[in-house]
């Protein structure tokens, strides 16, 4: 969620609005004033700090991906939930409905994926995409896995697909040029959303 945008820092005094709520406080400081809009994220500082990944390779460090099972569809924004694999928001999503699929075992590498787990993940990629066209409709995906740190993945210890929808113009300039993804939806809301419009089947799915 976006915490305000402002071309200078908040400063003192308070100034009531209309409504008599506290408006803006304008913060005493030193600097020059200058065209910039600034973008205020405080809550990205979990990310930056690295809070919730993993101390090490096993499950025990502290993998995420094993431990947000435990919790409620609703605490740990699990879409649904497979015999082999799961779908959860992905955190820090570059575009709204940004999913992960992720199997359950705590594997590292896609050649280690059993049969079971590789049906899952496909099967569940194919949901995933059935249910954010029916929900945001969506104009295209990117779908892929990076297979190591080095290839960017940010957990690399527990395997997981990216499905990410895209939309015409979703790329504007906020992300290129301001290194800022602005999302209209809470986590909350969107998870909801797309576990409301999870299909039960798939077009594969034997007896459809």
């Amino acid at each position: 969620m976006l915490t305000g945008m402002s071309s200078e820092p908040e400063q003192q005094p308070a100034r009531e609005r209309e409504d008599g709520t506290p408006g803006p406080r304008r913060q005493e400081g030193v600097g020059v004033p200058d065209d910039f809009q600034r973008l205020w994220t405080p809550h990205r500082m979990a990310y930056i700090r690295g809070e919730g990944k993993p101390t090490g390779p096993r499950a025990e460090d502290g993998c995420p991906f094993c431990g947000l099972p435990d919790r409620s569809d609703e605490e740990a924004l699990i879409v649904a939930r497979g015999e082999a694999v799961y779908a959860v928001l992905n955190l820090y999503p570059y575009t709204g409905g940004h999913l992960l699929v992720v199997p359950y075992r705590h594997i590292a590498d896609y050649t280690d994926l059993t049969d079971a787990e590789t049906l899952g993940v496909a099967d569940f990629t194919k949901r995933a995409m059935t249910a954010i066209r029916a929900a945001a409709g969506a104009h295209g995906f990117n779908i892929g896995l990076n297979q190591g740190a080095v290839a960017g993945a940010g957990i690399a210890a527990h395997l997981h697909q990216h499905v990410v929808p895209r939309w015409g113009g979703d790329a504007n300039f906020m992300p290129v040029v301001g290194h800022t993804r602005v999302l209209p939806q809470l986590l909350a809301d969107t998870r909801e959303l797309l576990a409301g419009a999870w299909p039960t089947t798939t077009s594969s799915t034997p007896g459809r």
